[in-house]
């Protein structure tokens, strides 16, 4: 953090009086389990639970940073889209759009970018990760196949947020940089031309679980180890067949059925934990001491798991099959968005001096 920004926080910007909540979801792949525990059911059922202004976005502009595949993105989109509003997300309750649907975020990301030092971009850990790699060759320059979007990616991040005034933003830890990057971008301009912008703050919930996946680590799509929430686009095996064969695939130890079992040493006991009620915990943890087989265990998991996403996933496949009816309420979310956008763009404007010369009649 700069010194100014600093200040300015304390001294200018002061929060809406209503909590205004930011949520991003980047569509470059089908959702799996863990983005369910961990981002898709806290953030529908913290918003069904508060008076919170919530906005939730699809980011299809930071998607082509790194994904050059068209199909990919398109399919992608619609497929989240679906999936948030089959999970209960209400677009009557909250802003849903698509970034691309507000032409006043990738303005608004230029103009950041004019007052941004790129000394702060050049700390971003995800630059900084790929420039580490190349640096490990031989004969590489350090920004060989990195593109200005990786690098530029918190100004527009910056502008996702500042855009709407956001006051809390949740997030996972590797993102809070992105966060203070935020706080930093705005804070330069609040005191370089006017205060419009709110410093935002990043919202980590360490009490969400994070789901061990099929071979024992984070569960991933990078890894190849997630149980999709609601299947692929294979018609020849439906959607519960495939989330039931990956759970069968979780990786147990050589234990026989009737040996007692360390319940805090497995995948399925883990995963099983954030579906389940304090008392079906219990039981269990008892099943696992008295030697439940692996089968049994897995079973009972995939029960329990399909008894809370199998009505979500009859709403999915309709909207899956009706894009239309996707496009209507995406639309409606960017309108509801540009009436924000609208307004905070031309303050922008007229802050940095890009306003009209005179009144015409």
């Amino acid at each position: 953090m700069t010194s100014n920004s600093t200040s300015n926080n304390q001294t200018s910007t002061e929060a809406p009086a209503v909590k205004r909540v930011l949520t991003g979801i980047k569509p470059t792949g089908t959702l799996h389990l863990g983005n369910y525990v961990g981002a898709i059911r806290p953030a529908i059922q913290a918003i069904q639970n508060s008076d919170d202004e919530a906005f939730f976005f699809l980011a299809d502009y930071h998607g082509i940073i790194g994904c050059y595949d068209p199909t990919i993105i398109h399919e992608s989109t619609k497929a989240i889209a679906a999936t948030w509003i089959a999970c209960g997300l209400d677009p009557e309750r909250v802003t849903f759009y698509r970034q691309s649907d507000v032409p006043e975020i990738p303005e608004l990301a230029w103009v950041l970018n004019c007052s941004c030092a790129k000394g702060l971009m050049n700390r971003a850990h995800a630059y900084k990760a790929a420039v580490d790699i190349n640096m490990e060759k031989e004969d590489v320059d350090p920004d060989q196949g990195i593109n200005m979007g990786l690098f530029g990616y918190p100004v527009l991040m910056a502008a996702d947020i500042l855009m709407f005034n956001a006051t809390h933003v949740p997030v996972g830890r590797d993102q809070i940089q992105h966060i203070e990057m935020a706080r930093d971008i705005a804070g330069t301009f609040n005191h370089r031309y006017k205060t419009l912008f709110t410093l935002p703050s990043a919202v980590v919930d360490d009490d969400i679980p994070l789901l061990t996946g099929l071979d024992g680590r984070k569960m991933s799509k990078s890894y190849g180890n997630t149980i999709p929430l609601f299947g692929d686009t294979n018609p020849q095996v439906s959607a519960e067949k495939q989330m039931q064969k990956a759970i069968m695939k979780i990786v147990t130890n050589s234990q026989l059925p009737d040996e007692p079992k360390d319940p805090d040493d497995s995948a399925i006991f883990e995963i099983y934990k954030a579906f389940a009620t304090p008392e079906e915990i219990a039981d269990m943890r008892e099943q696992f001491a008295t030697g439940i087989g692996w089968g049994d265990a897995k079973k009972a998991l995939f029960n329990k798991i399909n008894d809370e996403i199998a009505p979500f996933r009859e709403r999915y496949q309709e909207l899956m099959a009706n894009p239309k009816e996707l496009e209507e309420i995406l639309q409606m979310g960017a309108e509801k968005a540009r009436r924000h956008s609208r307004k905070q763009l031309d303050k922008t404007r007229r802050a940095i001096g890009i306003k009209p010369l005179a009144k015409l009649k």
